[in-house]
């Protein structure tokens, strides 16, 4: 037998066993996939210390691999980050479950009454770069939407990953769920995930999470539908009638907070008629952030370094920043619709008319006013948690938390009808 036959004959096994998972989850209480869900909230700080060492050992090899600082954060976990992954897990169960719920009812002139109702989507592949934590949210969305999942998560955080999926898994056990409810894949071959994008019939979606290269790879492959999380191209606009204190401070903070989340902004747009763009370039460089710009924006500040046509369309996940001078609110919307990828995009302003121009205009999953892109977060949404931003415009948009893993099936009940 080949080694892409075995790695076949695994994956094959992974389905059919989540399957059956899935088929005990879609009927099990809210009541008892909340309890289990907090055994394995339980279990992951239980397990904090095997936790923490794994993941020392997945970063000492990212280092010694030279992965850059950006993915480094992403990596690494600390008893601060643990404890909000199992709080994370915790959220989940408390949230409302909508599985059963009804979406409409209608009464037909014949009599028939129709219902549609949410229903679990069945067996959810994820595959997902670098995040431990992924794999405490996902599984914990996918079980308590009624699903089982199967998990692929990169090679340099294995070790991460495992720990975190053996202590989920004990106390999901422990609460009376099926083992195979949240099922991790323990090699590191790359044959495994397009052995998951051609399982059709065993999985019912994919998810991505992670860079262009994955995201490309499974929408050319996959034979599964797939939710697709697009890189993070987002951008701020300060329009002229911004507030200096407020522009500056939200910037700041959409770049800088974490440079390697899916919600940083990547590029700044300032309006040519703001009054002083200079405290808000200076605010960023002050705090250690690399600006590029064109000759116009260079001239601002000698530190500014020069932009090349490929800044635009860069999701840098580090600490650097495009920046363009833009003729107001309408030329702001054009670049983002030539550059954006659909995830996140903010304006700044005083303006509300303005503002809701921007709002309606900008076709993006995430649009804001007069805030940090950086909440683009399920947890900063109140949903608990999220399996990642969807960018696309069917099924799913924005953070993709319980809901988002739901479908939906008609109910029909008659009484003796048939039709003429």
């Amino acid at each position: 037998m080949t080694a892409e036959h075995s790695t076949a004959d695994t994956i094959a096994r992974y389905g059919a066993d989540a399957l059956m998972a899935a088929q005990r989850l879609a009927t099990t209480p809210t009541a008892s996939k909340a309890a289990a869900l907090r055994l394995a909230a339980a279990a992951i700080r239980e397990d904090a210390t095997l936790i923490l060492a794994a993941n020392a050992r997945d970063i000492a090899a990212a280092q010694a691999s030279g992965l850059s600082g950006a993915m480094l954060d992403r990596l690494r976990l600390d008893p601060a980050r643990l404890e909000a992954m199992a709080a994370g897990v915790e959220a989940v169960a408390g949230l409302a479950d909508p599985v059963g719920e009804i979406i409409d009812r209608r009464e037909r002139p014949n009599g028939l009454v129709l219902t549609r109702v949410r229903v679990p989507i069945g067996v959810i592949g994820i595959i997902y770069e670098s995040r431990p934590n992924v794999t405490a949210d996902a599984g914990a969305l996918a079980v308590m939407a009624g699903n089982a999942a199967i998990l692929r998560g990169g090679s340099e955080a294995i070790h991460s990953n495992r720990a975190i999926h053996a202590a989920m898994v004990r106390g999901l056990v422990a609460g009376g769920l099926p083992e195979a409810a949240v099922q991790l894949i323990q090699t590191t071959d790359r044959a495994a995930v397009g052995a998951m994008l051609a399982a059709e019939g065993l999985i019912d979606l994919i998810v991505p999470r992670g860079g262009k290269s994955l995201v490309a790879r499974v929408q050319a492959e996959a034979r599964v539908p797939v939710l697709a999380h697009l890189d993070g191209l987002n951008h701020s606009y300060v329009d002229r009638a911004a507030d200096p204190a407020m522009a500056r401070e939200i910037v700041v903070n959409a770049k800088l907070r974490r440079t390697g989340v899916c919600g940083a902004t990547e590029t700044l747009l300032i309006d040519r008629a703001y009054a002083d763009p200079l405290p808000i370039l200076t605010g960023l460089l002050d705090a250690g952030c690399e600006l590029r710009g064109d000759a116009e924006v260079r001239a601002l500040h000698p530190a500014i370094l020069e932009a090349n046509d490929d800044d635009w369309d860069t999701e840098y996940l580090d600490a650097i920043l495009s920046v363009k001078l833009v003729d107001g609110v309408d030329d702001a919307i054009a670049h983002i619709a030539a550059h954006g990828s659909h995830h996140t995009d903010a304006i700044v302003t005083s303006d509300e008319a303005t503002a809701e121009h921007f709002l309606a205009r900008v076709d993006s999953a995430i649009v804001m006013w007069n805030a940090s892109t950086q909440f683009a977060d399920g947890g900063e949404f109140g949903l608990g948690a999220e399996i990642g931003i969807a960018t696309g415009r069917l099924h799913a948009r924005g953070p993709v938390a319980l809901e988002g893993l739901t479908t939906y099936k008609w109910i029909v009940r008659g009484t003796g009808q048939t039709r003429p």
